[in-house]
Parts: structure tokens; sequence; C-alpha cells
């Protein structure tokens, strides 16, 4: 079992920057995936960014490349997603999803364990 809680959401105005975190706990994920989803009001989950817990290696959602970084902290066990240049469009409740293996999945299906996520709300 791998236990996910997520923090550091809140409602910020358009072109305001914001990082969530994902600190993580339970059985050991060195082989894990771990990525962040967001779910818009009204629509599915969508796949945002993903990491390797012990490569590094990431992969992003076009339309977030170049205002999201994901990165992580192995002391803290904490993953972070560092947002910047926030749209309303990119108002969502954000979790953080694990899953064991190499894949960056961009699906959820593959995920097998999920926070209870966060709220960001973006003003125009």
């Amino acid at each position: 079992q791998v236990q996910l809680v997520e923090s550091g959401g809140g409602l910020v105005q358009a072109g305001d920057s914001l990082r969530l975190s994902c600190e993580l706990s339970g059985r050991t994920f060195s082989t894990h995936i771990i990525s962040w989803f967001r779910r818009p009001p009204g629509k599915d989950r969508e796949f945002v960014a993903g990491m390797g817990w012990t490569t590094g290696i990431t992969d992003y959602n076009d339309s977030v490349k170049g205002r999201f970084t994901i990165s992580r902290d192995s002391a803290k066990a904490t993953v972070y997603l560092e947002m910047a240049g926030l749209e309303p469009e990119d108002t969502a409740v954000y979790l953080c999803a694990a899953r064991y293996g190499s894949t960056i999945h961009t699906k959820t299906g593959p995920y097998d364990y999920w926070g209870q996520g966060t709220q960001v709300t973006v003003s125009s």
C-alpha cells in the first residue's frame, strides 16, 4: 500500500504561481511512477505530469509544458507540482497518483493508488 496526501491548493488570480505537494507513505515506492492528474469542473480526470521516483524521468501534458514543473524530495518523500502562469482553465481538483513500474501512463487506469485531491481555483 502507498498512501498519498495532497496539499497546497487554493484560490489565486490568473498569472499567479502555486506549489502543490504530495506526501507519500507506506511501502517502498522506489520503483513507482508518481503522477499528477486534475479533474476540471464537470470533466473527467486528465494527466498533468508524471515522474519516475528513482529515474527522475518526467512527462507533461502539452497544455502545461513550460508552465508546470514536477519534482521530488526523496528525504521528505514528497512530490511537488510547481505551477506558474496559472490560467482560469487550470481550475480543477488536483490529484496525486502512484503506480508500480517504469512507464509514465497518461491514463488513469494503470494507477493503483490515489490521494483525495486538493482544489485549485484560478480567477480571471
